[in-house]
């Protein structure tokens, strides 16, 4: 087996197209999940796609908001989408990618900002973000899903170490950063378990970011980054992690996302 899995939150896929069929031209990852598609499903550029080697895709869009999908050159099977907290967002879905005589599932999640202040009973979009998480952990545990082998993804929206944020004590009460954030996405992560792809090749103290904020001037300068997107695996994949690829510079593009793609590598 030989796979190369992509993360990316492309904050509008319609408006990213560019720099999205450059990625896949310059990195060619087999497999492409991208977060905040903000499109219907009818409305992804499925033909630009598949004329640039990605033929299997699984789409799970919504107008003008969040949206998932997973672009393959692989054939995909089992498609599946799961819905949290009632909401009728669409913010997760789900795959078999065909390696060889390997399947992996692979898992693309989409989880909510959560809004800029840190208290449920002030913000409700942060009660929602805590409640996403509660279930995740819920239906992963029920489910089994790091049972068999897996692969979870996605921008998830909370940067849990003390090096993926530029200011461990500056951030403790912003939103992504917060303890019960982190206490929350600890209880996902072990419901697997899962392994932090990202974190076995790049050690805990150095710094990792996969976000800048579009809010800065100078994003580069300045790297007041976060690392708020996600490379899990199940144990049974550990050994096979044989790379791992942040392209910094696409934040440097033109009319980039605030988001970088994040790229893993499979061998057996």
């Amino acid at each position: 087996m030989s796979l190369k899995i992509a993360t990316w939150n492309i904050n509008s896929v319609r408006l990213r197209k560019p720099i999205v069929l450059r990625y896949l031209k310059s990195h060619g990852p087999d497999v492409l999940c991208l977060q905040e598609t903000k499109c219907r499903d009818s409305e992804f550029p499925s033909s630009d796609l598949r004329a640039a080697g990605y033929q299997y895709l699984a789409i799970n869009g919504q107008k003008g908001y969040h949206g998932v999908a997973i672009a393959s050159r692989m054939p995909l099977a089992d498609i599946d989408k799961h819905e949290f907290c009632n909401m009728g967002d669409a913010r997760h879905i789900s795959a078999k990618v065909i390696a060889g005589q390997r399947e992996i599932t692979v898992h693309n999640f989409y989880v909510p900002a959560g809004g800029d202040i840190a208290d449920r009973e002030l913000n409700p979009k942060f009660g929602h973000k805590l409640d996403f998480l509660d279930e995740m952990a819920e239906w992963m545990t029920a489910e089994k899903l790091a049972h068999r082998p897996s692969v979870l993804v996605g921008d998830l929206n909370i940067a849990p170490l003390e090096h993926d944020v530029w200011s461990h004590k500056a951030l403790l009460k912003v939103v992504s950063h917060t303890p019960i954030e982190v206490e929350r996405l600890k209880k996902v992560f072990e419901a697997g378990p899962w392994v932090d792809a990202l974190r076995t090749k790049i050690p805990e103290d150095e710094k990792l970011y996969t976000w800048w904020s579009y809010r800065s001037a100078d994003w580069e300068s300045a790297n007041k980054g976060r690392r708020l997107d996600h490379v899990w695996l199940s144990a049974d994949l550990k050994s096979a992690l044989a790379d791992l690829d942040i392209l910094k510079d696409a934040r440097g593009w033109e009319r980039p996302s605030d988001h970088v793609p994040v790229m893993i590598s499979l061998n057996d």
